[in-house]
């Protein structure tokens, strides 16, 4: 019997995606099919080769990943802050790459041997916050297609700070890029609005610049074989299974603590972005502190469990808060790596649940970042598919929504 993949994905992808316009244009609305598979789709069938090129792209001695983490030591040596800033989408990703450059800057203790604490001096931050209220140091900023208005206010108000400034996009001729001075450009842009490609690049980038900051760069072959394994035929269909069960659901939470967050976050875009249906973010212990109140049988929940550190106190908490949920007749489901799926029993997961590699080789955030990108992509995408909705022009083929956006900067 066919599933899922069979049905409604593409096998995976490798040929190089389109690389941003040149002159440099804001992207128009992406095409609109009349059913699956649509660009999303295609698009997360592109990753795994696409991370591997942006590896190969991005190595190489005296590159801009190189002198990025340069400039990453420089701010840490001189005590000076790092900001890494985006909005949506590439807000995520900066959140996930602060959290990968956190681990790739954590040293043995001289006593004890286990991670030493590292003071919070690289912060995610909003773009509009960091425009308002700018840093020295450093500014990284994420933005895919390099036009973002906060964003880019964010690198002028970082100048005039005098801080140094950096970029992470698909497009190098873009107004963000002119106000970079450490460039990094991955070339080649999402086919769809509902943002994929640009949620992975990023983070991809920002692991390549952990590797020069540790001194142990990543292996193309082994960041291409960790993003594809959520392709594999059985985490797809239990991507698909997953979104099944959320799909006639009024309400999805989505719950995860640690360096999980950011992937959790990105998937409640994703759900609003491409399939319209209301969903919200709750740290693990802020979920049980009032907010059970609004949970109800007609709340789906998505625990995201990957993180490493901590993991035997962070699986025992989910186990009380998924019991918790049950209580009320909330449904959840789950992205688990394997270790922490061990200690979770299936029945505390009736919606179902997608079990990723530990890939004990990488920094537990870059792991568990990679791992999830595109289980969560595909439980977003089916979705949207069982919902009967196009996730790609985030609902902009609507004139309301198309004039709500035009109505903003």
């Amino acid at each position: 019997m066919m599933g899922p993949m069979d049905e409604q994905f593409p096998r995976r992808q490798d040929r190089p995606l389109p690389p941003p316009p040149d002159p440099w244009a804001p992207s128009s609305i992406p095409p609109l099919r009349p059913g699956p598979p649509y660009l999303m789709t295609e698009m997360i069938a592109a990753e795994p080769a696409l991370a591997g090129r942006i590896v190969a792209r991005l190595t190489g001695d005296g590159g801009p990943a190189a002198r990025l983490a340069a400039e990453v030591r420089r701010c840490r040596d001189a005590s000076l802050p790092v900001a890494v800033v985006g909005c949506g989408t590439s807000e995520h990703a900066a959140m996930g790459i602060a959290a990968i450059f956190h681990d790739a800057l954590r040293r043995p203790e001289p006593t004890h041997g286990g991670p030493a604490a590292v003071p919070p001096w690289v912060v995610a931050r909003q773009a509009l916050e960091a425009a308002l209220d700018p840093w020295p140091g450093l500014c990284l900023a994420v933005s895919h297609e390099g036009g973002t208005w906060a964003t880019l206010e964010a690198l002028r108000a970082a100048r005039a700070a005098g801080a140094t400034t950096a970029l992470i996009t698909a497009a190098a001729g873009s107004p963000a890029a002119r106000l970079a001075d450490v460039l990094l450009a991955t070339d080649e842009l999402d086919q769809s609005w509902c943002h994929t490609v640009g949620y992975l690049s990023p983070l991809v980038a920002g692991v390549v610049v952990a590797g020069y900051l540790t001194g142990v760069l990543p292996d193309q072959a082994a960041v291409a074989n960790l993003v594809g394994a959520g392709l594999e035929s059985g985490r797809a269909a239990a991507a698909d299974a997953l979104a099944a069960r959320l799909a006639g659901a009024s309400r999805i939470l989505v719950t995860a603590a640690g360096a999980d967050e950011p992937a959790a976050r990105e998937l409640v875009l994703k759900i609003e972005e491409g399939s319209w249906v209301p969903a919200a973010y709750r740290h693990l212990e802020t979920i049980l502190h009032g907010h059970l109140a609004a949970v109800d049988e007609g709340t789906a929940v998505v625990l995201v469990l990957t993180e490493r550190r901590a993991r035997a106190q962070r699986v025992e908490r989910a186990r009380e808060v998924l019991t918790a949920l049950a209580t009320i007749g909330a449904s959840a489901g789950a992205i688990l790596a394997t270790g922490a799926a061990d200690g979770i029993p299936d029945l505390a997961t009736p919606a179902g649940r997608i079990t990723v590699p530990e890939a004990a080789s990488f920094l537990s955030g870059a792991a568990g970042l990679l791992s999830s990108a595109v289980p969560l992509q595909l439980v977003a995408e089916g979705l949207a598919r069982h919902r009967g909705v196009n996730p790609d022009p985030i609902r902009r083929q609507d004139p309301r929504y198309r004039r709500a956006a035009e109505a903003v900067r």
